[in-house]
């Protein structure tokens, strides 16, 4: 057994066992020419059990609404299909895969609207990853003119969340 394929193992390890403490259904990782993707059964005394399969639910159908003039809270819908918001400078996107959040707790105000005045670095909206819950801040001073997400939303690394004027 090679040094490197002995380090490779002690990683594997370590990863297995972060699985277990976090609780986790599979991790993976990647480091230069490396990648391990470490999964996890549900077993107990030897009795097997799948885990339950995702279920994925069609939103519900609102009904057509006149336009509504820019900046105003029906002007924050999902981006067109072929519209490209990454190369506008005022949007802010995912730094994570997660669920987003738009207010600190259920019941409560949402952190920001469309037409809300914003400075850098204040809470936009809460991103839950791994169970931990993680402020996304304003990237810079303006006016929030779009929220591309709703409340409880799952979210990717890289997706236009908000876009600020």
């Amino acid at each position: 057994m090679t040094k490197s394929s002995q380090v490779d193992q002690d990683l594997i390890r370590a990863i297995a066992e972060l699985l277990n403490k976090e609780n986790l259904a599979e991790i993976e990782i990647e480091q230069e020419d490396f990648r391990v993707r470490v999964t996890r059964s549900y077993a107990n005394e030897g009795v097997a059990y799948a885990a339950p399969a995702p279920q994925f639910f069609a939103p519900p159908q609102a009904p057509a609404a006149p336009m509504a003039p820019a900046g105003s809270v029906a002007a924050a819908a999902a981006p067109a299909a072929n519209e490209d918001l990454s190369s506008n400078p005022g949007t802010l996107t995912s730094p994570m895969v997660g669920t987003a959040y738009r207010s600190p707790e259920p019941g409560k105000p949402t952190f920001v609207d469309v037409g809300t005045k914003v400075s850098e670095g204040q809470t936009l909206l809460i991103i839950e990853a791994m169970k931990t819950m993680n402020q996304i801040p304003a990237h810079r001073s303006g006016t929030v003119t779009r929220i591309l997400v709703q409340d409880a939303q799952p979210v990717e690394y890289g997706e236009p969340l908000v876009v600020i004027e």
